[in-house]
């Protein structure tokens, strides 16, 4: 069975005779201690604190039976780990249809950003897991500038929260989405083609980030963790 926020999508899964329903990853429709086994990919790194992110993976157990298993991918801040790019940076020089899909390198799903090389990888999370820690201990300052960065498709990640522009097909404005100019050939007569572009939000996960989030759960077990091309993965049990 299988959900999504859009609409769209769900019905061309029914189209394709796959079960498929509209629900919010939050609030599963589904009977707790039914599933055999879940699968989230790219969906938590899209809410935006950490409390939702918690909340989103305490749901997906409660669907688990006792024993029933979970697996979960997020984008990784670490884009180049062990000195090795991901297929996301790897596809910087591709078509452009690729950079605008922002492939999710497993699962075929919008994913994956930057970050420093592996070299810069201490300093950059683990202060960050630690001032939050801090944050909610001593109560949270008020941030005087709460603008988020745009992240350049197939680059490096150089903040854990951020906006990716998703460039739409063709030239029709949509409604809610800001729109760039894609110039025609120089000496061409045509006019410049409106390609609009929508900026969804990510947060970025560091590396040990989702298995922390994890454990603070007494409901699971962390089975696997590791990265996989510009994702960190959790293998989760149902206690």
């Amino acid at each position: 069975i299988g959900c999504d926020r859009s609409k769209n999508l769900v019905d061309i899964c029914g189209e394709k005779n796959f079960q498929a329903l509209v629900c919010d990853a939050l609030s599963v429709p589904i009977r707790g201690g039914s599933c055999d086994a879940c699968i989230s990919i790219a969906v938590i790194h899209h809410f935006s604190t950490a409390e939702r992110r918690l909340a989103t993976i305490r749901e997906l157990a409660r669907l688990l039976r006792p024993g029933g298993t979970a697996l979960i991918y997020v984008w990784a801040m670490e884009q180049e780990y062990k000195n090795q790019k991901s297929k996301y940076l790897k596809e910087k020089n591709g078509s452009k249809d690729k950079e605008e899909e922002i492939n999710h390198g497993m699962a075929q799903k919008p994913l994956s950003d930057q970050m420093p090389d592996s070299s810069s990888q201490g300093s950059a999370c683990p202060g960050r897991l630690l001032s939050d820690l801090k944050d909610k201990s001593s109560g949270a300052k008020p941030v005087a500038d709460s603008r988020l960065p745009v992240h350049t498709n197939r680059t490096s990640f150089h903040s854990q929260d951020l906006l990716v522009p998703w460039h739409l097909k063709g030239g029709t404005k949509k409604q809610g989405g800001s729109v760039d100019a894609v110039l025609s050939p120089a000496g061409s007569k045509e006019s410049p083609q409106l390609s609009p572009v929508f900026h969804r939000y990510y947060h970025v996960f560091c590396e040990g980030e989702l298995e922390a989030v994890c454990r603070s759960l007494d409901c699971v077990r962390v089975q696997k963790s590791y990265y996989d091309q510009g994702n960190w993965c959790v293998v989760l049990e149902k206690l």
